[in-house]
């Protein structure tokens, strides 16, 4: 029987680099890769349906299964994890505390995104800053015309307004008409040192440390999705990619682990890797259900108290059944 050809979207990520030279495969599938960037997979996946198999926004995934109609399964290979306190940027002339973001304008790509979430949710949790406390401008990062790819609809109190015609929130951040910016990129102008401009967190690796040590929490941004059509055609698809994933992950750890030479172009990389796991754990980009519920459960929570989704999804409704648990010796 010959193999099942599936496209394969993901971004050029070294935990999946294995799947891409061969070194791991995908039972009983002959996979043609797209390294491409995550905005344009996403906006094609959810537009346009293009892939078999893809990394998708975790917001916009919960957003259509909360709907009842995701084009996609989901399997738990988070591909993309971030601690988000780097992606708040402000006027540092005006913030100089998360607190003082209430009443202020605060700038985003779109407010689904998963990083614009999680930032929200670490300001309320953290900080009391509510949703409905700041009025949101969305635009786009370097692009004006950037569109919002999912329809929302948002709680009352909660205000939300489109930047000025043919103006970027960078460019609004960079003039002042905005007071903050969040979102999974850096505001382009920022890059050309205002001295006005930088995080509201100083030191966000310090921030996000302590935030994992306090919650626990290694926030996800994106899960493995494969087209809903394939998976009722051939039910064994998604434990199959689940176990490629894994495979392909535990095989960047273990280059990773080989300091013989360094694997990846920076110094002290060995260094971080022993940091990470003593404060996180050996398996600290942990894949599956189980060990990341407690994760979901926070993200779905916020996701459903901001508007995002109509109602409170459970994190068995995520993933496929045959992936919240995997087999032992």
């Amino acid at each position: 029987m010959s193999k099942l050809q599936l496209s394969v979207a993901i971004g050029n990520y070294d935990r999946a680099r294995p799947l891409f030279d061969g070194s791991v495969q995908i039972d009983g599938v002959d996979p043609v890769f797209m390294q491409l960037p995550p905005e344009e997979i996403f906006f094609r996946a959810f537009r346009t349906f293009d892939f078999d198999i893809c990394e998708l926004s975790m917001s916009s995934f919960t957003v259509k299964t909360a709907l009842g109609d995701c084009p996609y399964v989901g399997v738990p290979a988070f591909v993309s994890r971030a601690f988000r306190h780097n992606s708040i940027y402000v006027r540092t002339d005006r913030i100089k505390k998360p607190e003082d973001l209430k009443g202020k304008r605060i700038g985003l790509p779109e407010y689904q995104l998963t990083a614009c979430v999680w930032a929200r949710a670490i300001l309320e949790d953290d900080y009391g800053v509510k949703p409905s406390d700041v009025i949101w401008v969305r635009g786009g990062i370097d692009d004006p015309s950037r569109p919002e790819k999912i329809t929302i609809k948002l709680p009352p109190g909660v205000r939300l307004e489109n930047a000025p015609e043919g103006k970027t929130i960078s460019q609004l951040l960079e003039e002042g008409a905005i007071d903050a910016f969040i979102a999974p990129r850096v505001p382009r102008l920022a890059a050309k040192n205002n001295p006005n401009i930088g995080w509201l967190f100083p030191d966000p690796i310090a921030a996000g440390k302590d935030y994992f040590k306090r919650t626990g929490i290694f926030p996800i941004m994106h899960v493995t999705g494969i087209r809903r059509t394939l998976v009722a055609q051939h039910p064994w698809l998604p434990a199959a990619v689940l176990k490629a994933f894994e495979q392909a992950k535990a095989k960047c750890l273990e280059e990773l682990e080989d300091t013989a030479t360094s694997k990846c172009t920076l110094p002290f990389v060995d260094e971080q890797l022993k940091a990470a796991r003593e404060l996180m754990g050996h398996d600290f980009w942990s894949y599956g259900l189980a060990p990341n519920r407690k994760v979901l459960e926070t993200f779905l929570r916020h996701h459903h108290s901001e508007g995002l989704s109509p109602r409170l999804v459970t994190p068995e409704e995520m993933f496929h059944p045959s992936t919240h648990e995997t087999f032992t010796i």
